[in-house]
């Protein structure tokens, strides 16, 4: 009989970077006692995103900071948009090239991540924030 849940996950960053929330999100997976499915995970932020990536090696994480912080200025002489601060305007440009909804599937009560992928949270502003990302499984 198919079946569904959500939730929703507080994740507290640090400021810039990737968090990583793998473990809060398999946990409750299999908490759900849905066995398989799809997961979809959704940010609820527009300066914010998720994506899955390599979770062994730290350099990757901050390869991929260091890209996006090349890639999109913080300078305010290039926005309209600046009345939140410099790291606003390029936060949302960052959140917009990366994604906000992530779709997992589900086998065996687990989301079934490769070896070495990790769901991350890439805050893109630079204060600590405390964001909010939903959890919605649906199967059986």
């Amino acid at each position: 009989m198919l079946s569904q849940d959500q939730t929703t996950l507080e994740i507290r960053t640090n400021g810039q970077g990737l968090t990583e929330i793998t473990d809060p999100i398999q946990s409750w997976v299999a908490q759900s006692g849905i066995r398989s499915g799809q997961l979809t995970v959704f940010v609820r932020h527009t300066s914010a995103s998720l994506t899955i990536q390599e979770n062994a090696d730290p350099d990757v994480r901050l390869d991929l900071e260091t890209f996006f912080a090349q890639l999109v200025q913080e300078n305010p002489s290039l926005y309209r948009h600046t009345c939140e601060g410099p790291d606003d305007m390029p936060a949302h440009i960052k959140s917009s090239l990366t994604d906000v909804s992530l779709t997992i599937p589900v086998g065996d009560g687990y989301a079934m991540l490769g070896t070495w992928q990790g769901v991350y949270l890439f805050e893109h502003r630079h204060m600590p924030h405390r964001r909010q990302v939903v959890l919605h499984l649906i199967g059986e």
